[in-house]
């Protein structure tokens, strides 16, 4: 990196701003402390016009010195209601492939994270400032921060965009945004003091559901070294052309939608724009989503993962415990009595209610135990499979569990929430959106925040997650150790112990019957669960555990 010279008052004085000179082109960022930031960075062309709905295109080297120091547009997002997650809205483009790097200012063959943001596919942005990368940056690493297509425009598969892809494939878009970032990332690092070859891609939410098609995609493998997933959930995807596990075909979707908003074909889709496309598909209930394409994405992720074929890196995982404290719309509606309640879910789970009825019992608290069924659905079961799987093709694996809570979010009902990891991950307990439970700017909060920024940094340093301010962190192959972030650091084994293995069944006899789904859905709102007509493969899980 360089700094600049310029006139003042007759007189040369120093310009601090840092220039980089990329292959990409020459950059002038800001220097902010000790760090050195540059915003707003394009890593692909813009998606628009033609290239809406098309993979994203690299750009030419740029002439000059481009001015990256003021934060840029947002991928074109729906308003967001009110609530704890609202932020104020952005500036918004179609030209959005954008990304940020904070570079500690003396950077060289430093560690490299890149952070893909999460919210639900639907919203959310690198320019936020929960995200800023300063205290990561202190700890020596480089900080990306990435923002993608978002909904249909980053997600939207269609039966014309397929037979105009030379692979006949569409939708993921988003995802292949986010494997351009990290091409862009293996090309251009090095001019920031980043390492090309020790990268470590996270995220929470969706973001770690992107971290997960990262990890499952062919095209992102050898892109990146390690993986932290925050969150993160096995969903299952639509088929491109296939109905199956209950869901329509990616492009039998798309189809849906270009009919929900009259286009009659895709001259029509591409004419109508995009802050009005993006806010119509969401009134018309369009939920973005990975497609299995067979090139993209081969296989659903648990199969991936069944396969041995996800990338083989070390891993990091885990997920709080008040996840749904904060989402409770994917909750079941509390039952009129506990008795109703258990004969519920005896129709509902048949051979496996007694096993159920023990982890979720009908009485006492109703609603912590519609809590803890949904989470477990969710988070429990494919953090624990993803861990568990990553460890068994040899790769170093490792667990946390999030229960650290604080006053205002305890007063607020939401205590250990969803993404509520995320202030303490980052150093930044005072970023956080408006209605945000306040952190409190205590010895005690940052002691945890410092704890879980020395884990995280180290483990992007060398795989390994160590911290002078909590005990060793053992894989997960050591007795199922796992890390508690509570008011301090514990190390702990056997997390929910049977619960995994009670979820995995039924989700296995849910993917064997072939017409069900098998995740968000807990309790009275969850499909019947399949009666195995032959002896099923699922009958030997629990042995096998």
């Amino acid at each position: 990196m360089a700094c600049q010279s310029k006139q003042a008052g007759g007189q040369t004085v120093l310009d601090t701003a840092p220039v980089v000179d990329t292959p990409a082109g020459a950059l002038r960022g800001v220097r902010e402390g000790e760090a050195n930031v540059f915003r707003a960075i394009p890593y692909a062309m813009p998606p628009t016009g033609n290239r809406r709905w098309s993979p994203p295109k690299s750009m030419s080297a740029w002439e000059g010195i481009r001015d990256a120091q003021v934060s840029g547009p947002a991928c074109i997002q729906p308003p967001k209601a009110p609530g704890l997650y609202y932020t104020d809205p952005p500036e918004m483009s179609e030209d959005c492939l954008l990304l940020d790097v904070t570079a500690p200012k003396d950077a060289e063959n430093a560690p490299v994270m890149i952070w893909i943001h999460g919210g639900t596919l639907i919203w959310g942005s690198s320019q936020t400032e929960k995200y800023d990368g300063h205290a990561l940056a202190e700890r020596g690493v480089v900080l990306i921060s990435v923002s993608y297509r978002l909904g249909a425009l980053g997600f939207m598969a269609h039966p014309e965009l397929s037979q105009e892809s030379p692979d006949n494939v569409s939708g993921n878009y988003g995802l292949l945004d986010q494997i351009a970032a990290l091409e862009w990332v293996r090309k251009n690092i090095e001019a920031f003091g980043g390492d090309p070859d020790n990268v470590t891609i996270f995220g929470e939410s969706a973001g770690a559901l992107s971290v997960e098609h990262l990890l499952a995609s062919p095209l992102a493998h050898g892109l990146y070294h390690k993986a932290i997933v925050q969150s993160g959930y096995l969903y299952t995807m639509p088929e491109l052309r296939t109905a199956n596990h209950g869901l329509p075909s990616a492009e039998a979707i798309g189809e849906y939608v270009a009919a929900q908003l009259g286009a009659e074909d895709l001259a029509a889709l591409r004419a109508i724009d995009g802050e009005n496309l993006i806010n119509r598909t969401a009134a018309a209930g369009y939920m973005p989503s990975g497609t299995v394409d067979g090139k993209v994405l081969k296989r659903q992720l648990v199969d991936t993962f069944d396969e041995g074929e996800q990338a083989r890196v070390p891993l990091m995982a885990g997920y709080t415990s008040g996840e749904i404290r904060s989402l409770r719309g994917l909750l079941p509606p509390l039952p009129e009595s506990p008795s109703a309640y258990e004969d519920d879910i005896r129709a509902r789970y048949g051979e496996f209610a007694d096993r159920y009825l023990e982890y979720y019992p009908p009485g006492g608290d109703a609603d912590q135990t519609r809590l803890d069924a949904t989470r477990d659905v969710i988070f429990t079961w494919g953090i624990e499979r993803m861990v568990r799987q990553q460890a068994e093709l040899g790769q170093p694996s490792y667990q946390y569990y999030f229960t650290h809570s604080y006053p205002a979010a305890d007063e607020a009902g939401v205590p250990a929430f969803h993404a509520s990891e995320v202030p303490y991950v980052f150093g930044n307990l005072s970023n956080n959106p408006e209605f945000w439970p306040e952190i409190p700017n205590t010895l005690e909060e940052l002691a945890v925040s410092a704890a879980m920024l020395d884990y995280w940094t180290s483990f992007a340093r060398d795989g390994v997650p160590a911290s002078p301010n909590g005990p060793e962190w053992k894989t997960f192959e050591e007795n199922q150790a796992y890390m508690e972030f509570g008011d301090e650091p514990r190390l702990r084994h056997d997390l929910l112990p049977g619960v995994h293995e009670l979820q995995e069944e039924i989700f296995c006899r849910r993917r064997e019957a072939g017409n069900q789904p098998w995740d968000w859905r807990a309790g009275s709102i969850a499909p019947p669960v399949p009666v195995a007509d032959i002896p099923s493969q699922c009958a030997r899980t629990r042995d096998q555990e």
